[in-house]
């Protein structure tokens, strides 16, 4: 038993939850809830598994991130479902000389450009929308995650998968009124926390469902006499 457990850890097929043993240093992610269910933040490297549908406003779950923790390096964009909007990325303050879009022809070209954007140490962010991914694949760009000590955000389709990908974190993302509901699925180094929303009202009120004010109906006072 013991040696189908360790053949299976070591072909990333088993996921081993428990406490970090060391400190880990983190990104914060800009939320202070999503922080504090993550334990710090982001890590500094790595994969981050995002399976959500696209149009949800699943990219606002970034955008704090991106602003924040800006090192002057690039911030990449690979295969985004439509057209980034430049004037959404100034209000952001997202600086539109350290962003580049890439647009590759087949999804092969796009894992080859998030290898390379990855490990070449220029970029601080890459983010790509991919459908499909193989756990060797997964592992590839975790290895150019680290080479060029650089964040890779992984968007995906929801789908039901028999093995988990090897990846740092994997989180699901579903439409909220008020914002996002994020459901920690996976974290290296510490358990799931399962699911809670991201009030994002605040900060995009115009993509947000305002709560309803609360109906008071005054009862009628009993006359005196």
């Amino acid at each position: 038993m013991y040696e189908l457990i360790e053949q299976l850890k070591q072909k990333q097929w088993l996921w081993q939850g428990k406490m970090p043993h060391e400190p880990q240093h983190h990104y914060s992610t800009g939320f202070a809830l999503l922080d504090q269910k993550l334990d710090g933040g982001f890590p500094k490297h790595g994969v981050i598994e995002l399976q959500t549908t696209s149009g949800i406003g699943e990219l606002r779950l970034l955008l704090p991130h991106l602003t924040q923790n800006n090192d002057g390096r690039l911030c990449v964009f690979i295969r985004p479902p439509g057209y980034l909007c430049a004037e959404m990325l100034a209000t952001e303050k997202l600086d539109h000389n350290q962003v580049l879009l890439i647009y590759p022809d087949s999804a092969q070209h796009a894992l080859w450009a998030a290898e390379q954007c990855l490990k070449s140490g220029a970029c601080s962010n890459v983010m790509l929308w991919q459908t499909e991914l193989e756990v060797h694949q997964a592992r590839r760009l975790q290895v150019a995650s680290e080479t060029g000590s650089c964040l890779h955000f992984l968007f995906k389709q929801p789908q039901q998968s028999l093995f988990s990908l090897p990846v740092n974190l994997s989180m699901t993302l579903t439409p909220h009124p008020q914002g996002l509901e994020v459901t920690i699925t996976k974290r290296k180094g510490g358990w799931s926390r399962g699911s809670f929303v991201l009030d994002m009202s605040q900060r995009w009120p115009h993509l947000s469902i305002q709560k309803p004010d609360p109906v008071v109906i005054p009862f009628p006072l009993r006359k005196q006499g």
